[in-house]
């Protein structure tokens, strides 16, 4: 009974997201990819050429992981404990242990590795490489590559479906999903988006088969994940960069730098607004925690800019994550 009141109460304040903390960082440089690894209760943020660790529990930095040069962000694979983490400017993989924040390992990879995803059926990383155009598979357990796939395209976020035996990446540059069979590894098929364009971030829902796009031309779109129809679209911010999807409450989520997330109902084949949240402007990046359907977003505090540029200076120290929940 107490599952079925949370599920009642969830679904009743469906979208009514509020902010309940900032976390301060500080530190210089840039920030891409967050990802939650529930249990352990820790989030991994990258942030300049290391990964700040945050205790979700506690909402405090724990860890960093260091000698990631120019890194995106990390995959998790929690039954193995390790994680692999996507440094741009080495064209390499670091695989890491989780419990200690060590890195076990360097894989090369292809050219500019920023994406990245743990495939759990076949226990793979998989680095997608920017200017290389490409993935790089990577046994999770031997930390050997074991297979190189072109895609013909930029490749951004990407999604697992372990039962499928698929993986999906967005070709943002092709306005294109392609879909890899995880046992070949090649491509078998291209999905087009339209009327989304130029996608970044990918959300999924494994369980009713739909894929959350979060394209360039303010539009989230959802595909079904079996045969790649699109199903619906709604408008959204300026400047996505990640798109969050939560099981539980069927809600999709996609991030915007112009300082907004927006929030819609997926049922059905329809997908619909809930809620407008303002953030903060440059937080475009975003992860959510399934256990408490929190989310969390990067960013920092900007001066105004100076004439002859059209963005402001980040000011120093001023890098924070901004928790959102529901009411």
């Amino acid at each position: 009974m107490l599952t079925l009141s949370l599920a009642a109460t969830l679904e009743s304040q469906a979208g009514q997201y509020r902010l309940l903390k900032e976390i301060p960082v500080g530190g210089e440089g840039g920030w891409d990819y967050l990802s939650v690894d529930s249990p352990p209760h820790r989030l991994y943020v990258s942030h300049g050429n290391k990964v700040v660790v945050i205790d979700t529990a506690t909402e405090t930095v724990c860890g960093e992981i260091t000698d990631t040069p120019g890194v995106h962000g990390v995959a998790i694979a929690p039954e193995l404990g390790r994680g692999l983490a996507t440094c741009g400017r080495e064209n390499k993989g670091a695989v890491i242990d989780l419990k200690t924040l060590q890195i076990l390992s360097k894989v090369d990879t292809g050219a500019n590795p920023d994406g990245m995803l743990y495939e759990p059926g076949r226990k793979e990383f998989y680095t997608f490489n920017g200017r290389g155009r490409s993935a790089t598979v990577i046994d999770a357990q031997t930390e050997k590559v074991v297979a190189t796939i072109p895609l013909g395209g930029k490749p951004e976020f990407a999604q697992a479906d372990a039962p499928a035996g698929l993986v999906f990446n967005n070709l943002e540059d092709k306005s294109e999903v392609a879909v890899i069979d995880a046992q070949k590894h090649e491509v078998v098929n291209r999905w087009p988006i339209a009327p989304g364009e130029e996608a970044s971030g990918m959300a999924f829902d494994e369980k009713n088969h739909r894929l959350f796009l979060g394209c360039g031309n303010k539009l989230m779109v959802m595909l079904d994940s079996a045969t790649g129809k699109v199903l619906a679209s709604v408008p959204i911010g300026q400047g996505v960069d990640a798109n969050a999807f939560d099981p539980e409450t069927g809600l999709a989520f996609a991030s915007c730098g112009d300082g907004t997330v927006t929030i819609a109902k997926a049922e059905g084949d329809k997908l619909t607004v809930v809620q407008t949240l303002t953030t903060e402007r440059g937080a475009r990046t975003m992860t959510i925690d399934p256990a408490t359907h929190k989310i969390y977003l990067a960013t920092a505090k900007f001066d105004a800019p100076a004439e002859g540029r059209r963005r402001g200076r980040m000011t120093p120290d001023s890098f924070k994550i901004l928790v959102y929940g529901p009411e």
